[in-house]
């Protein structure tokens, strides 16, 4: 029996992506879903920016506002919207798209994944804190107004406890034995320039949201490209990535934000940038590292004997391999961005017009001797944020790791 061995296909010959119907590339739920989420979040800032902007402009002379905030006041929103704001929702959808939207559609994988998460008791708690920290970062400004200054209500005690009258420029609570009691309007406290410590640590977990989102959106998408072109790529082009990468993690960051600090002037935009640029050497070199060694299994030996493209090979086995790992690496990232914007701000190189839990510790670092509750709150906030992400970076490492998985639970 002949056969013709010409035109008879071979295992290395055939275009898989074609055999599968995907010839040219088809747009994903989950990116049909951002792109149709964020184009009015990118058409409203490229309003704000380019015609609001220029309207105010024009209009400052006559002492009229052009200020899109006006939308949000008439919605009953006492916050103003800046680019950062902008950016921060971008985030928010990436987080949704393509973090918590997957887990949701491999439900077998993601209740694998929780059964091995959930056996960390630590690690359950610190996720419960994060949520709190997250609900009230954006729900908070929406329910609370600004915390302002009142000269008047200066280190007013918090509930259950008082200060002697003399301390306060006026009791707002009741006054005992000549104490000043603390009151629920101002249920942590004030500042000494009246500011609420509770709206002010409130409004603290949005900075530290936006600084958290921003910054780790920033260093992955960076640090991910880096790391795998100069892993699967190899040579010189590995070589001079790394090289890169050791510029990066050398240059001193600090000194660079204050230069930009005397040039430009403080901020949380510019805070947000430098340190994210100047962040994204170790995710790279961690990417790298973890991509080399997929690089080498198998299955990415049989896709490139098959004939797959490089992209297909970089896209569909090199990445979603080392994914788990760049996200407990990030998650273990995210309080050095943290501790360092509330050390810039406790020494007075911060962005003085936000309510950062490090301003307000600056706030309060004069006032421990008899008002220590400016200081300890926002400090007590700050201290089990970052460590629940260190609880939580360990736990998602426990869970995630293929070795130790065992047959039993496959």
């Amino acid at each position: 029996m002949s056969t013709d061995t010409e035109d008879a296909p071979r295992f290395d010959r055939v275009d898989w992506e074609a055999y599968a119907g995907r010839r040219t590339p088809r747009c994903s739920l989950n990116t049909a879903l951002f792109a149709l989420t964020v184009a009015p979040v990118l058409a409203l800032a490229g309003y704000d920016w380019l015609v609001v902007d220029q309207r105010e402009t024009a209009l400052g002379a006559l002492g009229r506002d052009a200020n899109l905030d006006g939308l949000f006041e008439a919605l009953g929103l006492d916050f103003g919207v800046t680019m950062v704001d902008y950016v921060f929702a971008i985030t928010l959808l990436l987080f949704l798209w393509y973090l918590v939207l997957p887990l949701y559609q491999q439900p077998r994988i993601t209740g694998y994944y929780w059964r091995r998460f959930k056996r960390n008791r630590p690690a359950i708690v610190s996720l419960g804190w994060l949520v709190v920290v997250f609900v009230g970062g954006l729900v908070g400004p929406l329910l609370l107004s600004a915390p302002e200054q009142n000269v008047l209500a200066g280190h007013q005690p918090p509930v259950g406890l008082s200060i002697a009258e003399t301390t306060v420029p006026q009791c707002v609570g009741p006054v005992v034995n000549e104490r000043c009691q603390g009151t629920w309007q101002y249920p942590l406290g004030t500042t000494r320039g009246g500011l609420g410590v509770f709206k002010s640590v409130v409004y603290g977990m949005t900075v530290s949201l936006k600084i958290a989102f921003i910054t780790t959106t920033i260093v992955a998408g960076v640090g991910v490209v880096v790391g795998t072109v100069s892993a699967y790529a190899g040579g010189w082009v590995d070589e001079i990535a790394m090289r890169g990468v050791d510029v990066v993690l050398s240059f001193p960051t600090l000194l660079f934000f204050l230069l930009i600090l005397y040039v430009y002037g403080a901020g949380l935009g510019m805070f947000i940038v430098v340190f994210s640029l100047f962040g994204w050497g170790g995710t790279a070199r961690y990417v790298r590292s973890k991509a080399l060694s997929v690089s080498e299994e198998e299955f990415v030996k049989a896709g490139k004997m098959s004939g797959a493209s490089t992209r297909w090979i970089v896209r569909h086995h090199v990445v979603p391999n080392t994914a788990s790992s760049i996200i407990t690496q990030l998650t273990l990232l995210i309080p050095g961005f943290l501790l360092a914007e509330a050390q810039l701000a406790f020494l007075g190189l911060g962005d003085a017009g936000i309510s950062s839990w490090g301003q307000l510790i600056a706030a309060g670092r004069s006032d421990l001797a008899f008002a220590p509750w400016i200081v300890l709150t926002p400090g007590i906030v700050l201290f089990l944020t970052i460590l629940a992400f260190n609880f939580l970076g360990d736990a998602l490492l426990d869970a995630i790791d293929p070795a130790a998985t065992t047959e039993a639970e496959r």
